[in-house]
């Protein structure tokens, strides 16, 4: 089980000991141990010097950094260490060691995109936490999570909206968008499903949640009831929608996706 390295307070050192490793390479890469079983996070004796501790794995200290690049663009890495983006270890790595990957990717940008204040521009110290204060005008700001609601409209006779973007290939899925300030949750699927569809919905009940590291969001699932509408797809924003029966669903999104989550659980109550 992964245990963040401190709900609140000032930042903790890291036990000594066999450590995980969560080295970032360029464009938000990661470094791990791959083979034909999957892919593995490294294992070191030793901390790396200026490693973020960012929580424990099974008991095991978890340390995130930035690997430093070498004159050598062309660097090999070791036959079984291979460069993965975060999206390629869903399904080849457990899903605590994805949990610790996506925040600590999270907590790398962060501590390279908060060193200067937002409010007057002057140098940041951490002050309790993850917390940025500002040494100039005492400004503070934390690592966001940007919530995003996934919609899932279905009419009650077995049918989902589906929709498709341009370059998804033949892949379809829920309607998403992110909430606006003074907006909640309910209201930004209501609004969403308008705006990309022309769709009006009712009911919204709430199906789960999901930390998406890309940058950081925080995806938060709803199954909706459709009220009205001609299904009309905003070009800006998608390339096709229509209703789908449950018996003849599309590409969908993969598994690991809370939206492919959504249709399961869905699909899986028709018919009941």
């Amino acid at each position: 089980m992964f245990v963040r390295a401190y709900p609140g307070g000032k930042p903790a050192s890291p036990p000594s000991g066999p450590s995980l490793l969560l080295p970032f390479v360029a464009d938000g890469e990661l470094l791990v141990h791959h083979d034909r079983h999957g892919a593995r996070l490294l294992r070191a004796e030793t901390a790396p010097e200026g490693a973020l501790f960012v929580g424990t794995l099974d008991g095991l200290p978890c340390l995130a950094y930035t690997q430093p690049s070498t004159a050598d663009d062309d660097a090999v890495e070791p036959e079984d260490i291979k460069r993965l983006g975060l999206r390629s270890l869903f399904g080849h790595m457990s899903d605590d060691e994805v949990t610790v990957a996506g925040y600590a990717s999270q907590l790398i940008r962060w501590q390279k995109n908060a060193r200067f204040c937002p409010a007057c521009g002057g140098p940041t110290h951490n002050d309790d936490g993850w917390n940025q204060k500002c040494a100039a005008c005492g400004f503070s700001h934390y690592p966001p999570a940007t919530p995003a609601v996934l919609i899932l409209v279905h009419d009650g006779a077995g049918n989902i909206l589906l929709a498709q973007k341009e370059g998804w290939g033949k892949r379809y899925s829920i309607l998403a968008g992110f909430v606006e300030p003074g907006e909640s949750l309910e209201d930004c699927c209501r609004r969403e499903t308008v705006e990309e569809v022309q769709v009006t919905v009712g009911e919204c009940t709430y199906d789960g949640s999901q930390p998406w590291p890309f940058p950081h969001q925080l995806m938060v699932g709803f199954v909706c009831r459709y009220e009205s509408g001609t299904i009309t797809p905003d070009p800006t924003e998608l390339s096709h929608a229509a209703w789908f029966h449950h018996t003849a669903l599309p590409e969908l999104p993969p598994s690991y996706a809370l939206s492919r989550q959504l249709i399961d659980r869905w699909v899986a109550q028709q018919g009941k």
